[in-house]
């Protein structure tokens, strides 16, 4: 929730931009940004997601944390779920066409975002926003016309389409479309700002285009870094199993995120923790010092916990895992090795013999039925189970057998 008004002396143009640039790859253009801030005008900034999957991860929040900062300096959240180009499909990074998903697909999974953003989002001070609404009416005319505001060659300048272009990979008509239509939000919704990961800079800036063709100030364009996932190397993504879902269960969570590395958890504390600047520094001076970083990682996964759960959940889930280490079921240090995946992912029974923790296939079978496996903490025994590429496993068997194995892709 807000606790101060806006134009309160302590939100001072300097201190919101300082709040504003923490963990931010881009801000364009900040002169721009600093001359609004000014007038003390109370700034409408814009977020959008496509719901192509029915639950948000913990990556997802980044820009929603962003957005929570904007609130708490007395800006408006405008949190937009992309129902229309959601049927479309985001080209961005896409090497080749993408299936695009149904209406009712895109509604299905929409149902949940609404709770899920207000786990973090003040809903008093936020606007849920649907593209559809304006977009459902635009005429064919009316989509002519905005696509004589951009150019082919501009389209072409995208890192994605150039290379698909020239590696005379398709690229569907529809695709350019969708910086188009993402670019018209913000005509539509008269942004002042837009939030966004560094993949998405080319359909940010075509939105600070757009407005300009449609007689609109240009929008400020802020991007975020994208988090990386619990290897430590890729992008936080279902498809490759290296997230943590905001819906996951406590201890699931919690056990996730005591597997990401030292380092990593200080990029977590930066882009994922509400804890001011000042104490992160102390954080990372008492690691310096020699404070043990499961400590400190304890106090982040707590935090996260206690944020998409509760406070006695995050305590729950904090016993249960110290509890663990006390008996001496989870090591400080344990043998660690990387495997190769065949299509992506690789079968449980192979992940633990290709780590040493069985003799054979027929063993790691034998455990898995005798509840003897944990993956991350968390109890498996359905033989079938597949591990993605591209994440790390804190994987156990019996009380005594360890191994932190990373899949290659």
């Amino acid at each position: 929730m807000l606790r101060q008004p806006y134009n309160c002396p302590m939100h001072s143009v300097k201190e919101q931009m300082e709040v504003i640039r923490r963990g931010a790859d881009e801000v364009i253009v900040e002169v721009e940004l600093e001359k609004r801030l000014q007038t003390g005008a109370r700034l409408r900034v814009k977020a959008g997601f496509d719901p192509t999957a029915p639950d948000l991860h913990i990556g997802h929040t980044v820009l929603i944390n962003k957005m929570r900062q904007f609130q708490q300096l007395g800006h408006e959240a405008l949190f937009l779920i992309g129902d229309f180009t959601g049927m479309i499909g985001d080209p961005t990074g896409k090497s080749a066409t993408r299936p695009a998903l149904s209406k009712d697909e895109i509604l299905e999974n929409a149902k949940t975002y609404k709770d899920q953003v207000f786990r973090i989002l003040d809903p008093e001070q936020t606007e849920i926003v649907f593209n559809s609404t304006w977009m459902d009416k635009m005429s064919a005319a009316d989509l002519i016309q905005l696509a004589g505001k951009h150019t082919v060659a501009r389209m072409l300048e995208r890192d994605d389409f150039s290379k698909r272009y020239k590696g005379n990979r398709a690229i569907s008509i529809h695709e350019f479309l969708y910086p188009l239509i993402q670019g018209y939000d913000s005509v539509a919704m008269k942004a002042d700002v837009e939030l966004g990961g560094t993949d998405q800079k080319f359909n940010l800036l075509v939105g600070r285009q757009l407005q300009q063709a449609y007689g609109q100030q240009p929008q400020i364009v802020v991007t975020m870094p994208l988090l990386e996932g619990l290897d430590g190397v890729q992008k936080m993504s279902k498809s490759l199993g290296n997230y943590v879902g905001i819906t996951d269960p406590p201890a699931d969570m919690f056990g996730k995120l005591m597997s990401i590395s030292d380092d990593l958890m200080w990029r977590y504390f930066e882009l994922l923790s509400f804890r001011s600047a000042t104490d992160i520094a102390a954080l990372q001076k008492a690691a310096g010092e020699g404070r043990n970083p499961r400590d400190i990682k304890i106090e982040l996964a707590m935090e996260i916990i206690e944020r998409f759960h509760d406070g006695a959940a995050a305590e729950k889930a904090r016993d249960e895992f110290i509890a663990r280490f006390s008996r001496g079921e989870i090591p400080d240090e344990m043998s660690e090795c990387e495997l190769a995946t065949e299509n992506g992912e690789l079968g449980i029974a192979n992940v633990l013999r290709g780590a040493g923790l069985t003799a054979s296939n027929a063993e790691g079978f034998r455990m898995l039925q005798q509840g003897a496996v944990r993956v991350d903490g968390v109890k498996v025994a359905d033989r079938d189970l597949a591990l993605k590429a591209g994440a790390t496993y804190i994987i156990q068997v019996g009380k005594r057998k360890f191994a932190k194995v990373s899949l290659a892709g």
